[in-house]
């Protein structure tokens, strides 16, 4: 279907439950990163205390991974051609479980340095830790399932009628 060339719209594309909950996730810890990021800024310069490391850690995470990393991830996940039919490499299940993973990770290292800012328990480093390794197993899960779907679709028969892009 060619975008109609009164309103030069592109064609409907619908969004996967999947790719919504990626893309209100990352809504969800913007706002988180947004409201730390003005308690910090607040903080420092009505109060003349400067941001915990902890702090400075959790907000830089919930920004970049929980919005950057799921922002990106759910546009690929609606953008990238679907699966070919019989390719068992990309699998829906993975793709699921890998969303809740990521969430659960972050929401895990955020809170647990959130807290180690206020308390100094040992034992949240563990959680941090845990936290930050469920990030990258996330990360290289999401990659090895998104594979076969990163491949030459339309432009390929663009290519080859001699196109330049």
């Amino acid at each position: 279907m060619q975008p109609s060339p009164c309103t030069n719209q592109r064609p409907h594309n619908p969004m996967h439950t999947l790719v919504r909950r990626y893309l209100f996730t990352a809504f969800g810890f913007l706002v988180v990163g947004i409201v730390l990021g003005v308690i910090m800024l607040a903080r420092r310069e009505l109060g003349g205390v400067w941001g915990h490391p902890y702090l400075a850690t959790a907000h830089t995470h919930t920004v970049l991974v929980g919005f950057v990393m799921f922002m990106i991830f759910g546009v690929a996940q609606w953008m990238f051609p679907r699966p070919q039919k019989g390719d068992v490499r990309y699998s829906p299940a993975l793709a699921e479980a890998v969303y809740w993973l990521l969430t659960v990770s972050t929401v895990l290292r955020l809170t647990g340095e959130l807290a180690r800012a206020a308390w100094d328990v040992p034992q949240l480093k563990w959680a941090i830790l845990t936290g930050g390794i469920g990030q990258a197993v996330g990360f290289v899960a999401y990659i090895w399932n998104m594979r076969s779907r990163i491949r030459q679709a339309g432009s390929k028969l663009r290519e080859d009628k001699g196109e330049r892009f």
